[in-house]
């Protein structure tokens, strides 16, 4: 037994971190279960292949390390590639380097939650 790990509580429990009162609540679980979903973690074993990794390494080189949503310079783990198409949409461009982008964490979320016409030859559609 210890106790909860929650600032001033002194319930003992048997397992986890907080006693039942200050777990967290469904509905928190349940948009924290969305935004896993917002990446398609299905596709994850391709993220680790050699090929997936030289595509990723080209298109940063081509974007010289800037983010191409709002051009802040970024690197590591703060550097995403995000697929214009959608590989559930069309897996044969997965490895296709123009339908890849350079994003940093913010925009990516931004460019996830947009329109599909907005996406494609943005200037074709303004």
């Amino acid at each position: 037994m210890k106790y909860c790990q929650f600032d001033g509580c002194t319930t003992k429990i048997p397992k986890g971190r907080y006693c039942q009162e200050h777990q967290r609540s469904e509905k928190s679980s349940k948009s924290k279960a969305k935004k896993k979903t917002a990446y398609h973690h299905e596709n994850k074993p391709f993220y680790r292949t050699d090929a997936w990794k030289d595509v990723s390494d080209y298109v940063y080189e081509r974007e010289k390390g800037h983010c191409q949503h709002c051009g802040r310079f970024v690197f590591g783990r703060q550097a995403h590639r995000h697929h214009v198409i959608p590989i559930k949409k069309n897996p044969l461009l997965k490895l296709d380097p123009n339908n890849i982008r350079l994003l940093c964490p913010q925009c990516h979320v931004i460019e996830e939650n947009e329109d599909d016409n907005k996406k494609v030859f943005p200037n074709y559609f303004s």
